[in-house]
């Protein structure tokens, strides 16, 4: 039996869509004890509660023996204001957990990696449940935490670097702080939702600036570009090609994640 732990270190979900993953699992996936935190629909403003309570629900699912994987719930925001103080008072039974969600996450995930604590990982969450095709999401995140080998993202079965993947915006905010890894000699996949192409060519430009010695930057999906009310002059690939080129950083192809239902997984190392 394969115990997961949800627990929402962001923003809430709603009992409807926890419900509804619940029966999925329940229907598919009989080797899964999914227990979900009742902090995850807390709210707060913009939070899943304030950030006592959920850095505290945090602690609680990684630092539980009987739970082998902690899955964040959704993203939105808010992670980084608990990260430093949760991973403080991680303890052993913390080290052996994966970790999987994606977009604010991230901030999370940069932090375990840092910090050489379990097995970080960008995959789908929870809350995809709610997008077209989130069962398919949902299904691929519980396969990959029952054995670790399903829904990777393509380019990693020839990838001879360690990787990791970040929505671009987290990334960009990680540097400069003390959860941003190391991450000299890796392959570094970025995604991006919901921006304007000026402020992705703004994020590349901070985020180039804390690559240096990088093994190659790969671009996943940049969607929901909002209309702005002029033309930028170049397409997200332009733009992560020009920053890779300033920063001599080799740009070595696209990546098949997202935030959308497509979104697939990539372990970090």
């Amino acid at each position: 039996m394969t115990r997961i732990a949800v627990c929402a270190p962001s923003t809430p979900i709603t009992p409807e869509d926890a419900e509804a993953v619940r029966a999925l699992a329940a229907a598919e996936f009989p080797g899964v004890d999914l227990m979900i935190h009742d902090q995850c629909f807390a709210v707060e403003g913009h939070f899943a509660g304030p950030d006592d309570m959920r850095r505290d629900a945090l602690v609680e699912c990684a630092n539980d023996p009987s739970v082998d994987a902690v899955w964040f719930a959704r993203g939105g925001y808010g992670a980084c204001r608990i990260a430093e103080a949760a991973l403080a008072r991680f303890d052993h039974a913390a080290g052996q957990k994966t970790y999987l969600g994606y977009s604010d996450a991230g901030y999370l995930l940069g932090g375990l990696y840092r910090e050489r604590i379990g097995k970080p990982v960008h995959g789908p969450m929870l809350a995809d449940i709610r997008r077209e095709g989130g069962v398919d999401a949902v299904r691929r995140a519980l396969n990959f935490m029952m054995v670790a080998e399903e829904g990777l993202e393509p380019s990693l079965a020839g990838e001879r670097h360690p990787v990791v993947a970040f929505n671009l915006m987290t990334l960009a905010m990680l540097g400069g702080t003390r959860l941003m890894p190391g991450l000299a000699n890796h392959v570094v996949m970025v995604e991006e939702v919901s921006e304007h192409l000026y402020a992705v060519d703004r994020l590349f430009f901070h985020a180039t600036a804390h690559l240096g010695g990088i093994a190659g930057l790969r671009l996943g999906r940049v969607s929901d570009v909002p209309e702005n009310d002029r033309p930028f002059g170049a397409d997200a690939l332009e733009i992560a090609q020009y920053w890779c080129n300033r920063h001599a950083i080799p740009f070595v192809g696209e990546a098949d994640i997202g935030h959308d239902a497509a979104n697939k997984l990539v372990p970090f190392g």
